[in-house]
């Protein structure tokens, strides 16, 4: 195709179109006066042969990842009417020997950036709804504690340090409230209180376990975790407690719960003869479908387009993060630095 085009009165619009391409990208990237530099580009229409999206981003030097997720993102959005996930994050464990490290990384996993690193176990991230702090257990303590982190300060504080079992924090959408699992009435209860600590009350109640909750988009009921019918599945109930319905029949055991951010479906893993599977299941028709292979898969969670589940892998005998289309048609493995990464979870949109 010759020399690369930087302007549409350069492209060949028919050498193009010979190799089946529908849509092309072209731009340029500078520097300003100021320092900063800024990239231009334009979305064309090979077949039509007219500019989509035109447009010029720019950023601080050293921030050129920023600036091509952010042009990813408009052209994702202008091609499919999606928004795009390029510019969000997500946050993961990362265990090398005896060190945990709490991650922070673009969602291609690279530029990582360790949050908390210590000798004691990290478990159970949790976003914010702006993505300014981290919720998370740590074991520093000698047990389960949920603490909160400032990502912009870094400050630290106990949120929940308990008799007993402090363990998976869930945001509130809103932010002003977080769903914990508490053992310290004996059995294992979701409780909700305020991020300050404050308007502690249980909401969960009946026999067995009951764990792993998560917010519905509008805040209004929480899927979790229990196993009250004998066998780990997943319930719903009203956020402020009450009656709990089962979602999860048929074989084997099903845990992990996540909604999707439209509300209308959630993603959880299922265990079934001896392999774990990501799998999701429609609230209307209770139509559950399996989008991955099975084996060592877990941990799932929606981008927030609820276009890719991001989830917990395993590959040449090292934890790994992978990705799946919310229609199992494309998988892929994601960077990470060397060590077993787990627990991840996706962050909010930028």
């Amino acid at each position: 195709l010759g020399k690369s085009p930087h302007a549409p009165a350069e492209v060949n619009y028919a050498d193009w179109q010979v190799r089946g391409t529908e849509a092309l990208a072209i731009g340029t990237v500078g520097a300003q006066a100021n320092g900063r530099i800024e990239a231009r580009f334009r979305l064309l229409d090979v077949v039509k042969k007219v500019e989509l999206i035109g447009q010029a981003v720019s950023a601080n030097d050293g921030q050129l990842r920023a600036v091509g997720h952010r042009i990813a993102d408009l052209i994702y959005e202008k091609l499919t009417g999606n928004k795009g996930v390029f510019g969000t994050r997500i946050a993961y464990v990362n265990r090398q020997g005896r060190q945990f490290s709490l991650i922070v990384a673009d969602s291609d996993g690279y530029n990582e950036q360790v949050v908390l690193s210590q000798h004691e176990p990290i478990m159970s991230p949790a976003w914010s709804p702006d993505g300014s702090h981290l919720a998370y257990v740590s074991f520093e303590t000698g047990h389960a504690a949920v603490f909160v982190q400032s990502l912009y300060t870094n400050q630290r504080k106990v949120l929940a340090d308990f008799r007993g079992s402090n363990s998976a924090p869930a945001w509130s959408p809103d932010g002003k409230q977080l769903a914990v699992v508490l053992t310290r009435d004996g059995s294992s209860k979701i409780y909700l209180m305020r991020p300050d600590g404050s308007d502690l009350h249980r909401v969960s109640n009946g026999s067995g376990i009951d764990t792993e909750p998560n917010f519905s988009p509008d805040g209004q009921a929480l899927l979790f975790t229990s196993d009250r019918g004998g066998s780990a599945q997943i319930y719903w109930m009203p956020v402020e407690g009450g009656a709990a319905q089962r979602l999860t029949f048929g074989g084997g055991t099903s845990y992990s719960p996540r909604y999707s951010p439209d509300g209308k479906s959630f993603v959880f893993t299922h265990l079934s003869g001896g392999k774990f599977y990501i799998s999701t299941q429609d609230f209307q028709t209770g139509q559950m479908e399996m989008l991955s292979e099975g084996g060592w898969e877990k941990k799932p969670t929606f981008a927030p387009n609820g276009k890719l589940i991001l989830f917990a892998s395993e590959a040449r005998g090292r934890g790994i993060l992978a990705t799946v289309s919310s229609d199992g048609r494309v998988k892929q493995h994601m960077f990470t630095q060397s060590g077993d990464a787990r627990e991840p979870v996706w962050g909010p949109a930028q």
